[in-house]
């Protein structure tokens, strides 16, 4: 992505949220080549020591591999506290790739370290997804950008009915994040979000639903303040407590923030 192909360090983040009351940071994997998976656990990790709001990781990991190679990974993630939970990106991936028998092995293999795992798809890999999930009661599901629906189509079949057999499975949570990057990256509306943020609120309800910024990417559409006043706006018609669920609290809950 050439657009945002350059550092983004706190420093841009404190830059890019000035008009935000950011109190707590959940750094999701950003797509580094395996071979550094760990490295940019160790480094996000360093980060925190001068930028205390970093206070949870979403790492990498090949959830592919054998159950004895991933065990190895994980226990070397498990040496840093600020992980909470794995991601290992789908979306790019052919079909079927999500229920592998050894991918379905690794992702059983995340509840021994009570890490969360944050699905990251296409809406066409919906049904893949509900697959995964069954075989994994053990485990706590993210599902990333409401499974990317195809808002720049204005489509929302099949995916409002595959998403409420995602959302009838009890072990899975919604974030709402990644909408506009799936709409038209510079004629987008908030308006255009609303079908898409209403039918998850009535699947998911609010007890189960998060806000995520998508930080940096969300730049390719507009900017962090911009996405956090259509997300607000879109959620004002709850009662207080529900909107601080899903700004604040439930992302403490999943991902076991102090």
């Amino acid at each position: 992505m050439p657009a945002i192909c350059r550092p983004f360090t706190p420093q841009e983040l404190r830059q890019a949220t000035q008009g935000v009351d950011l109190q707590k940071i959940v750094f999701v994997q950003a797509d580094c080549v395996p071979e550094q998976g760990l490295d940019e656990v160790a480094w996000v990790s360093e980060l925190a020591r001068s930028e205390p709001r970093i206070q949870g990781i979403v790492a990498f990991a090949p959830l592919e591999l054998s159950v004895d190679a991933i065990t190895a990974y994980l226990d070397k993630l498990a040496r840093y506290p600020l992980v909470k939970g794995v991601r290992r990106l789908i979306q790019a991936e052919g079909a079927g790739f999500a229920i592998r028998p050894e991918f379905i092995k690794g992702v059983q293999q995340l509840a021994r370290y009570g890490y969360s795992f944050d699905i990251c798809i296409v809406h066409h890999q919906m049904a893949d997804a509900v697959e995964l999930v069954q075989q994994c009661p053990e485990v706590t599901f993210v599902l990333d950008h409401f499974g990317k629906p195809a808002i720049a189509a204005q489509q929302m079949e099949p995916w409002t009915k595959q998403v409420q057999a995602l959302a009838a499975l009890p072990n899975v949570w919604a974030k709402i994040s990644g909408l506009v990057t799936e709409a038209d990256h510079t004629h987008w509306k908030p308006a255009e979000l609303q079908p898409y943020i209403d039918h998850m609120l009535q699947c998911f309800g609010p007890a189960r639903m998060l806000f995520g910024s998508d930080w940096p990417v969300v730049e390719l559409a507009g900017t962090y303040e911009r996405w956090v006043a259509a997300a607000v706006a879109a959620t004002s018609h709850l009662p207080a407590a529900q909107q601080d669920d899903i700004f604040v609290n439930n992302a403490a809950r999943v991902y076991r923030l102090a």
